[in-house]
């Protein structure tokens, strides 16, 4: 050994953020003249330095230097006990190395930043936030979130449990804000949120209060409401000026319309109409085309028509009904009682079942008209001159049943089923005298 080392402390305590500083002596054992260098080696070499950096000693002969302790106010300056050592290297004889160590103590600080994360939220109801806590120290905390209550419509729900951050690191803490009820409509209402973060490092507590906000938003929007408005607004319109004016335009059209037919009516006999082969006028309702042929001869106006002297006649009508097996042909009639002429003006046909095949209307010896069956369920034919059957001929009604329909029981039915009606006045033949 060429040189004696001690420090003047045993114990260096420091606090981070702050400067401080001890001796240490050395002193030369040598019988040469010797200059000492050093470095600082272990956890505090980064911010602790020696000055001066070299220190020439006779033999026999000692000196002081300082050493500066400046620890950086960091988390990664741990609060505790960290060795310190100072190697002090001879010049004329490295290989006399010499180590000297101390304790340098470094003091906790408390330093921790939270804040709420997002600081607003909008929402209907409810929302989730989280607390970010960053512990700034040089200690371990322990975190506790707690929320104090600033209105009995509001709660939130934060965890139970504390949460230990390590010094530099980073922890998040969820919540959940709810208030009460929904707000339908309106305007959109601001709830103010203040937390209680309470961070314990050995028997300090330090205490933060971050502080945000819920805006509670309406269920309705203004925007929907004005449009409810105006939709609103349009249909009494509708109601109480233009569906009335509808109206009244569609009965004047109806009125003026039904005065066009009724002054067509009235001028009807005397224009002149064109006519069938014997004269007669055949007018049509239902859903078909129908015609019809009298057995007279059309006349002029003021002429005596035939069957004209029939005297005591009364409406009258008869139903012709005819059943028909599938591929065959049936037939039903009716014949006039003898002394009787029967003035048809209008016949009804009925085909319910909707069968497939051929109808044909026959009076006495003349077919008025043959009718597929698949084209009607009903059908009715009008004349405004009614045809003249007379005593003992027939309206014949035949049937070619092609296939049977189905009727609104929902079952094919067995076989074809027509009905005829035919209609008029059934008078008195005329005398010939």
């Amino acid at each position: 050994m060429t040189a004696t080392t001690e420090f003047g402390l045993p114990t260096v305590v420091v606090t981070p953020g702050q400067e401080t500083s001890t001796t240490m002596t050395v002193r030369n054992d040598s019988d040469i003249v010797e200059a000492y260098e050093f470095e600082v080696v272990g956890e505090c070499a980064p911010w602790t330095g020696v000055e001066p950096e070299r220190l020439s000693l006779y033999p026999g002969t000692s000196g002081e230097v300082t050493v500066r302790l400046r620890p950086p106010r960091s988390p990664a300056v741990r609060a505790g006990e960290v060795p310190l050592g100072v190697r002090v290297l001879p010049t004329e004889r490295p290989e006399s190395v010499a180590v000297t160590e101390t304790t340098v103590v470094v003091e906790p600080f408390a330093e921790q930043r939270a804040e709420l994360v997002p600081e607003r939220r909008r929402a209907w109801r409810s929302a989730r936030y989280h607390v970010e806590l960053l512990n700034a120290g040089n200690t371990p905390v322990a975190v506790t979130l707690s929320a104090p209550e600033v209105d009995d419509r509001l709660t939130c729900t934060v965890p139970q449990q504390p949460v230990t951050v390590e010094p530099g690191d980073r922890a998040e803490l969820e919540l959940r804000v709810r208030v009460g009820k929904l707000l339908w409509f309106g305007k959109a209402e601001h709830w103010p949120l203040r937390l209680d973060a309470a961070a314990v490092a050995g028997g300090d507590t330090t205490r933060h209060e971050p502080e945000g906000e819920l805006i509670q938003l309406p269920v309705l929007p203004r925007w929907l409401l004005a449009l409810l408005a105006a939709l609103l607004a349009l249909l009494l319109a509708w109601l109480l000026l233009v569906r009335p004016a509808v109206r009244s335009a569609a009965r004047e059209a109806a009125d003026d319309r039904a005065q066009e037919i009724a002054q067509a009516e009235r001028e009807q006999p005397n224009v002149e109409q064109p006519a069938g082969q014997d004269g007669r006028q055949p007018r049509q309702g239902g859903q078909g085309q129908g015609q019809g042929q009298g057995q007279g001869q059309g006349q002029e106006p003021g002429q005596e028509r035939p069957g004209s002297g029939i005297g005591g006649g009364r409406q009258s009508s008869r139903t012709i009904e005819v059943h028909t097996a599938a591929g065959q042909q049936g037939a039903g009639t009716y014949t006039v009682p003898d002394g009787k002429v029967f003035r048809i003006t209008d016949i009804v046909l009925g085909n319910h079942q909707g069968d497939e095949g051929v109808l044909t209307i026959a009076f006495g010896d003349q077919t008025i008209t043959p009718i597929a069956l698949e084209t009607f369920r009903n059908q009715d034919y009008h004349w405004v001159t009614p045809i003249d059957i007379p005593q003992g001929a027939a309206v014949t009604a035949t049937v070619s049943c092609g296939r049977p329909g189905t009727p609104a029981s929902g079952q094919q039915a067995a076989d074809c089923f027509q009905v005829v009606n035919v209609s008029g006045e059934l008078g008195d033949m005329p005398d010939d005298n």
